[in-house]
């Protein structure tokens, strides 16, 4: 009798143990948030002033449920930030009992042909599938990865206005195709982050897109006040792909402010984002079935080699930028994922100008690299493309430049700048 108490306490204690590092379950998730919703944060390298932790306890401790965390960019020095603070993050806040998604922050191409915007989605895509790979795969306390969908201005000017915009169509042909390529590798349906007034006058409403779980933006919108929803304007409702007979939206989660109390949360700063769940503990926890393990193809390659292509020089006068189109390949003839590409003079040349240089992506793995500053003469160099993830190999590829005297333009007057009275962007948010 004694040895079958012995047993049977050895049992429980066993029990006991494994319940204790056992994730979270439905009924963990408390309604602690506005409205009696549970409620979330996300974050980026943005909640890390100086390379400061997140504390994550005290986070769950305030009532965070869930956090998401940004894992991935279309560009790659924002990229490269993202992917630092990833790991550390998503291993902290489950540490800490708190369900942990992610997010990718995309730019569209700047490219008309259906097959091209198709294929750079499938590209961007598998930057994504790169990345969560790296984390091991999903596991029982991920929610799956949300497309962040909110610029779709594809080509800028110098001074960083937007001087092209992609067309509605182009854009929903983007996301469907992406959102589909992550669904189709992972197995986990993926979101979509946008706001309502981007969703209703830059994307096509379409069937297929509002089969996604939306993740909606919209701000100055108490979600404590009793019927309070996102999704209403001046006048009615925003109409998209998620918008309902009722005029309102069928959104998943709610990203109600930019302003939340950052400190109250364990984070660093003054500012954190802060999210409510549409639903049930149940219904949150229905988006974590199925978790996805990666196998070795799934992997980011190291050092991959990679083909270059100039596909066009224009190189003319000293009035005039030199302009150089570049694509760069990965072995199996598809665009580089990753990198860039920039011109390097030889030493041989006498006197190496100073000249700026302008980076343009028009697609994956294809860019206008274009030189302003150059000298009249013959300039003797190459293109080189580098990847400071190390994912592609690097690359280069010899060309001669060769620029005539143009006619000097007049000076430019300098405007005296203009003072432009303080703004508070979050005077009109819900503080919490």
């Amino acid at each position: 009798m004694k040895k079958l108490l012995v047993l049977l306490s050895s049992i429980v204690f066993l029990s006991l143990s494994i319940q204790s590092i056992s994730p979270a379950g439905a009924t963990d998730l408390n309604l602690m948030g506005p409205g009696g919703r549970i409620h979330g944060a996300d974050i980026s390298r943005w909640q890390h002033p100086d390379g400061k932790p997140i504390n994550f306890q005290k986070m769950h401790d305030a009532g965070l449920s869930f956090v998401m965390i940004k894992a991935s960019d279309t560009r790659d020095d924002a990229d490269l930030l993202a992917a630092k603070y990833l790991k550390m993050d998503r291993t902290g806040a489950q540490e800490a009992g708190i369900y942990t998604g992610f997010y990718h922050y995309a730019l569209l191409p700047d490219v008309t042909s259906p097959s091209e915007i198709a294929r750079d989605a499938r590209i961007q895509g598998q930057k994504v599938v790169w990345r969560i790979a790296s984390l091991g795969g999903y596991n029982e306390m991920d929610l799956p990865i949300a497309l962040d969908l909110e610029n779709n201005c594809v080509r800028v000017s110098s001074t960083r206005v937007c001087k092209k915009y992609a067309t509605r169509s182009a854009a929903t042909l983007w996301a469907k195709t992406f959102l589909k390529t992550v669904k189709e590798k992972t197995g986990r349906t993926p979101f979509i982050y946008s706001s309502p007034h981007f969703l209703e006058n830059s994307l096509v409403r379409d069937k297929e897109l509002s089969t996604y779980p939306l993740w909606i933006a919209q701000y100055a919108i108490d979600p404590a006040k009793e019927g309070a929803k996102p999704n209403v304007k001046a006048a009615g409702c925003f109409v998209h792909s998620w918008t309902t007979a009722q005029c309102s939206a069928n959104w998943t989660v709610w990203q109600y402010t930019s302003c939340g109390i950052a400190p109250k949360y364990g984070v660093p700063g003054n500012r954190l984002d802060l999210n409510v769940f549409a639903g049930t503990p149940e219904k949150f926890q229905s988006l974590l079935t199925g978790t996805w393990l990666p196998d070795p193809a799934d992997f980011m390659p190291q050092g991959e080699t990679t083909t270059m292509a100039i596909t066009s020089v224009f190189a003319s006068t000293t009035n005039k930028n030199a302009v150089i189109s570049v694509e760069v390949k990965r072995p199996d003839n598809s665009p580089v994922v990753t990198g860039s590409v920039k011109y390097y003079f030889n030493s041989t040349n006498q006197v190496v100008p100073k000249v700026t240089q302008t980076i343009a992506r028009e697609t994956s793995g294809s860019w206008k690299l274009s030189i302003a500053g150059l000298p009249a003469g013959t300039w003797t160099g190459n293109v080189g493309f580098k990847d400071a993830s190390g994912t592609h190999a690097e690359i280069k590829q010899p060309l001669v430049l060769t620029i005539e005297q143009g006619p000097t333009p007049p000076p430019t007057p300098t405007k005296k700048p203009s003072a432009k009275p303080a703004t508070d962007s979050c005077r009109n948010q819900i503080k919490n």
